[in-house]
């Protein structure tokens, strides 16, 4: 009989679980977990704070006693493996309880302790206002802050995932919030001028955004007015009932009820070092495409582990739920005689920014850069579904990919509807090895309330496949600013539209149904950098000025690239 033992039972852990007693009845498994919960949806807590998700027992997906009904698992919660010995092949568990220690022995051992949010040594964090947010307590913690500090304005540092929703949590309770971000822009997964569009939004909701900015110190001042009779509950009240002066690195001061510290997760491996299992050049945990560490019978998924990225097959670390997931169901199988292997991480993620959704697939632009990798990018702006049906909004499309092969790279978009359709459509397409040229035959649902005869998806790939058969030439919004003498642009909307919503400096005005008749107007000893409103009609405008021997240039993704890349 096969004895299996993992540690950690939330994502990879669970599903490992699960799926191992749908392989075998014989097996025996059991799951040590340190924490109170198993198999909770630590997605899911930020709405809870907020209100969104109203019942706290919506949150946890199984209990020791479901798994136990169902999966008969044995669910250990409040013991925590504290040393692994691969020689003897035991763990030594902790119950934390009442301190007592026991040894269990494995056959195969599965790691999934997940990744701790990181906290800088800033001083004056460590009180009792600032908090991270990881599992369930952590979750209660913040609730009983918000309940009792009654916080009149709070502080989120980070603007990751968990930093955008807890924004947005405290927003929904009527909070008014700073959101500090050290970089120059929030999601970095996305590129900045994608991610423009969630920094319009954010300060639209009355969010005080401050990017390029740092929390430097904090400092903890109670509030030293609570009485009570009753001393306990004084005392309870004194260490929750307070404010925090933050200094930040832009020599600000600010005052703020309640702090949480969302700047990132770092994967946890002390067991794994410690037993002297490798871990990779990021810092998680080395597994082969099995799930194996360098130990055969030992296993690790989730976010503690470095798995091999899609497009370049190099290690990364990208602690979502989905992979973890996949994964504990493969180390499963393997464990159990079967061979499966991991394909990789595309690290296809969306995420909710108030009435904005903005989400990503494979590499983006800083990552391609980084990497000296040869690239084009695209951008499109059209309506979500069919624009004369009501209800239409923008889908904002950024399309990475090899201007020679035509190998997609990745993906991002922004908007009010249909992000998640485009997004999960292009991270398909790129895991089936297709071409942006084959993105222009894919035939996608169309009814006016739901899409477009051409969907954003074509028109992506019409645009890039036109740039590698020449048919035109790109200019990207980074370039704009910094035109010579031997260019000029040209603004090809009407002239309400530049009233309206605003143009370039320095740009010539003829409108695109005009240009045939005018185009004698444009020198052309010069370069003509032409712009629209989203690149759509600066297309046509390019194709009639080339066709007519100018040297032209089209500005892809038009003013409205051009404007949220700078928001």
């Amino acid at each position: 009989m096969t004895k299996i033992v993992i540690v950690g039972g939330v994502a990879g852990g669970a599903s490992a679980a699960a799926r191992a007693r749908r392989l075998s009845e014989e097996a025996e498994i059991i799951i040590l977990e340190r924490g109170n919960f198993v198999s909770f949806a630590n997605c899911g807590l930020p709405y809870h704070i907020g209100g969104e998700i109203q019942e706290r027992s919506k949150l946890l997906l199984q209990t020791p006693d479901s798994f136990l009904a169902r999966f008969n698992v044995d669910v250990r919660v409040m013991n925590e493996v504290t040393h692994i010995d691969k020689t003897a092949k035991t763990v030594t568990v902790k119950r934390l309880t009442d301190g007592s220690e026991y040894t269990e022995n494995y056959d195969f051992l599965l790691l999934s302790p997940g990744a701790a949010p990181v906290v800088p040594p800033i001083p004056g964090l460590d009180n009792p206002l600032t908090h991270t947010l990881r599992n369930i307590p952590d979750m209660d913690k913040i609730i009983q802050t918000i309940q009792m500090n009654k916080p009149e304005h709070a502080t989120v540092v980070g603007g990751g995932f968990i930093g955008l929703e807890m924004a947005e949590a405290f927003h929904r309770l009527g909070i008014p919030t700073t959101l500090l971000e050290m970089a120059d822009q929030v999601m970095t997964p996305t590129d900045r001028e994608m991610a423009g569009f969630a920094h319009a939004e954010i300060r639209h909701k009355g969010i005080d955004l401050r990017l390029k900015t740092a929390l430097s110190a904090a400092e903890f001042i109670p509030n030293m007015t609570v009485a009570s009779e009753d001393a306990g509950q004084s005392d309870q009240h004194q260490h929750l009932e307070g404010k925090l002066n933050l200094t930040l690195s832009s020599g600000d001061l600010l005052t703020t009820d309640i702090l949480i510290m969302a700047i990132g997760v770092r994967p946890e491996t002390r067991l794994v070092t410690e037993a002297g299992l490798e871990t990779g050049p990021l810092g998680g945990i080395q597994v082969n495409p099995s799930m194996q560490t360098s130990d055969p019978s030992i296993y690790a998924v989730g976010d503690a582990i470095e798995d091999a990225d899609f497009v370049t097959g190099q290690p990364t670390l990208v602690p979502l739920a989905g992979p973890a997931n996949r994964q504990g169901r493969m180390a499963a199988d393997n464990m159990l005689g079967r061979n499966e292997t991991y394909q990789g991480t595309q690290g296809t993620a969306i995420c909710k920014i108030f009435d904005l959704a903005i989400a990503s697939t494979g590499k983006n632009e800083k990552q391609l850069r980084r990497d000296g990798t040869v690239y084009e990018k695209v951008f499109v702006h059209t309506a979500s579904h069919a624009g004369y049906y009501p209800g239409a909004e923008i889908v904002s499309f950024k399309l990475l990919f090899d201007p020679q092969s035509g190998q997609i790279f990745g993906a991002q978009a922004a908007g009010k509807d249909g992000i998640d359709k485009r997004i999960d459509v292009i991270a398909v397409a790129q895991r089936a090895g297709m071409t942006v040229a084959q993105l222009q035959h894919l035939e996608l649902t169309y009814a006016p309330p739901y899409g477009s005869a051409k969907d954003v998806i074509n028109q992506a790939a019409f645009v890039a496949t036109n740039i590698m058969k020449g048919d035109a030439t790109p200019i990207h919004f980074d370039e704009i600013d910094h035109l010579s003498d031997n260019q000029l642009l040209l603004d090809v909307r009407n002239p309400g539209e530049l009233e309206n919503v605003g143009y370039i400096e320095g740009a010539v005005n003829i409108p695109v149904d005009e240009l045939r008749q005018r185009m004698h107007e444009l020198p052309k000893d010069k370069e003509i950098i032409i712009y629209c409103q989203v690149g759509l009609r600066g297309n046509v405008a390019y194709r009639q000025l080339v066709n007519h021997g100018y040297k032209a240039r089209n500005l892809i993704g038009g003013y409205r690239t051009y404007c949220f890349a700078k928001a």
